[in-house]
């Protein structure tokens, strides 16, 4: 590190936790519209969110969902696909990812990634596709997103669809296209850590309005008349169930918080992309510790801000160096444990440690730092100064 940064006294302990949302009154004054509405479920609010999301990310169509489980479950269901059929993703993912394939009765293939951009490899995939198989699931970590041009390329010689979890990836792009415009589907989420909340929620776009239909109606039980469309003044009561359906719906609730943070995601991305840049210069400087990458050809959405921790270089383990950072006030987390290390899956899907090398590299190396809009200039420097001393044997040097 740098004299000038080395010389630098944080003068007092923080707080930092892994993540804080940012809100402000808007949020709350929106809520507030809604619950003096009368109408707090799915109705207008949700309608006006879908519309301004779906052009946001330049997709023809967007239903707002509960979750992004929900969304991927119902686009897979959509797709028709069932027992027999088999789904390529990968190991390195939160394990909605693959659960959604399970609930189908479809088989999860697993196709190791490139260790350092921690996505699927392209090159790797066609070797896995069989006559089973119905759909590739890519993921963008940390919101980078995945080589989607190879990825395209081979579904369309398959004739498989392409469905995008992009829980990470708002708002990333790919060869200047934003994600979520780019596949037959795409699933985001609005949990309580990701760079739009709704505290839980998720939405799914698609450029094809029969599908937006179908998902729209999946996520309401397979009727044919949503409540708003009942249950308001001269609304009709009538409904039938057309097909199998869920309780995924998002809640006008909900959609008017997504509303207000839409319209500040790009100031969010704007720190983020401060932050990030910020980290990866002073964070490359200490031995051992490796940045995450941020490709020329991608606008890199920084959900998560992953380093590389070399424990033989940095002369310290992953526990300890965690621990480390606990004591000073710095959340840190793990992402992610591969899906085939998970005591489920290792047993339903037959796998064992070291069928995905690329992904175990990756996990055993792994440590996402704090990165998040309300971070402050002092929150940052403190991050790396935190980061410089746990990674020094002597721990006598906190401030």
């Amino acid at each position: 590190m740098r004299e000038e940064h080395a010389t630098v006294s944080v003068v007092r302990p923080r707080s930092i936790p892994f993540h804080r949302p940012m809100f402000d009154d808007r949020e709350a004054a929106a809520v507030a519209d809604v619950l003096k509405s009368g109408w707090i479920t799915t109705g207008e609010r949700t309608a006006e969110f879908e519309r301004r999301f779906a052009e946001y990310v330049g997709a023809s169509h967007a239903v707002a969902l509960n979750s992004c489980t929900a969304a991927l479950h119902i686009a897979l269901a959509a797709e028709g696909i069932g027992p027999g059929d088999e789904v390529i993703t990968t190991p390195y993912t939160f394990v909605a990812t693959v659960e959604t394939i399970c609930y189908e009765g479809a088989t999860p293939v697993l196709v190791d990634v490139d260790p350092v951009t921690r996505n699927i490899d392209p090159a790797l995939i066609e070797a896995k596709i069989t006559p089973r198989t119905r759909a590739i699931v890519p993921v963008h970590v940390a919101g980078l997103p995945c080589e989607m041009d190879p990825i395209a390329d081979i579904a369309r010689r398959h004739g498989l669809a392409v469905i995008e979890d992009a829980a990470h990836s708002l708002p990333a792009s790919y060869r200047g296209r934003k994600i979520g415009a780019l596949s037959k589907a795409t699933a985001f989420s609005f949990y309580a850590t990701k760079n739009l909340t709704t505290a839980e929620g998720g939405m799914l776009t698609t450029e094809d309005p029969e599908l937006a239909r179908r998902y729209r109606r999946m996520s309401l039980h397979g009727i044919t008349s949503d409540g708003w469309k009942r249950y308001r003044l001269g609304g009709k009561w009538f409904y039938e169930v057309v097909e199998l359906g869920y309780k995924y719906n998002l809640t006008d609730v909900a959609s008017s918080i997504g509303i207000v943070q839409l319209e500040k995601l790009d100031a969010f991305d704007r720190r983020r992309q401060e932050l990030a840049a910020f980290f990866r210069e002073r964070l490359s400087e200490f031995p051992g510790i490796g940045v995450p990458p941020s490709p020329d050809h991608v606008h890199h959405a920084w959900h998560l801000f992953i380093v590389d921790l070399d424990e033989k270089v940095a002369c310290v383990n992953r526990e300890t160096f965690i621990e480390r950072l606990t004591e000073q006030g710095v959340g840190t987390s793990v992402h992610f444990i591969p899906v085939h290390l998970h005591p489920f899956y290792a047993k339903h899907l037959g796998h064992r440690r070291g069928d995905f090398p690329g992904a175990e590299e990756a996990f055993e190396r792994a440590v996402s730092l704090p990165l998040y809009p309300a971070m402050s200039d002092e929150d940052a420097e403190y991050v790396v100064h935190a980061v410089g001393r746990a990674l020094r044997a002597d721990k006598t040097t906190r401030s």
